[in-house]
């Protein structure tokens, strides 16, 4: 996604004269890729993401740059990204693939478990609360449900949810939302604070975690290691060449 993000950045950024072994990070690249980044996600990117955005940059500078010195530019000057590609196609061609034997793709395997294993899932409603939503209003639902017997002033809409995962609660309602509901017993309502104020749940039902066979998905995991192993190899021979360029951040990019 940040890759994609930044083509549009190199073609905006293609016609500028710099000497060809030194490469300048300035304001003018922190601030392209930021709009950049706030028109595809509508937001502006954290401090990591756009360090990441400024090293993908990096890295297809160094790319254009190579491609130029190779001549793969010829009769196609104007197209920054055709010239990165090619020369991508260059860095591809020269790649090889290191041998794996069975104990060491299973080694990757089990380092990359989390990919593979079914996760606990997690089956709830919600009774969504019209009006003051407040810890206290929170519990005090909960504590009417539970009873069979919420007052009439009690407006409430409900939500089913059906097997999510942990990592969809976290990114959804927060962690401290994430660990309260699968620490509770099913069954009966709870008011549970999130990222967004107080909730009132009732967990429904646990579907158990289910570990990964590697037996029967040791095509996928090939395919996954080969895709993964190529990649690092390929951004490994990138930087490499980086190290022939002088990078300077000037004063003012973030």
């Amino acid at each position: 996604m940040l890759g994609g993000l930044l083509f549009a950045l190199n073609a905006w950024l293609g016609d500028r004269a710099d000497d060809p072994h030194t490469i300048v990070v300035d304001v003018v690249v922190d601030r392209q890729a930021q709009q950049i980044f706030k028109d595809a996600r509508g937001r502006e990117p954290d401090e990591n993401e756009l360090y990441a955005l400024r090293r993908v940059w990096l890295d297809n500078e160094v790319l254009y740059r190579e491609g130029l010195a190779l001549g793969v530019d010829k009769g196609d000057p104007t197209i920054r990204e055709r010239v990165i590609f090619k020369a991508l196609s260059i860095v591809d061609a020269g790649l090889k693939l290191p041998p794996i034997d069975e104990a060491g793709l299973r080694e990757w395997f089990e380092k990359n478990r989390d990919k593979y294993d079914e996760p606990a899932r997690y089956d709830f409603q919600e009774a969504v609360l019209v009006g003051d939503k407040s810890e206290m209003a929170s519990r005090a639902f909960a504590a009417a449900l539970n009873a069979g017997a919420p007052s009439d002033d009690m407006q409430a809409g409900l939500r089913i949810f059906k097997g999510r995962p942990h990592q969809n609660l976290v990114q959804s309602y927060g962690p401290e939302f994430a660990k309260a509901l699968e620490e509770e017993p099913a069954g009966q309502w709870h008011a549970l604070p999130s990222r967004d104020g107080w909730r009132v749940v009732r967990l429904e039902a646990v579907t158990s975690p289910k570990p990964a066979d590697f037996a029967s998905l040791r095509g996928v995991v090939r395919q996954d290691w080969v895709d993964a192993t190529m990649a690092d190899l390929r951004t490994a021979t990138v930087r490499a060449l980086a190290r022939k360029y002088t990078v300077k951040v000037e004063e003012g990019a973030k």
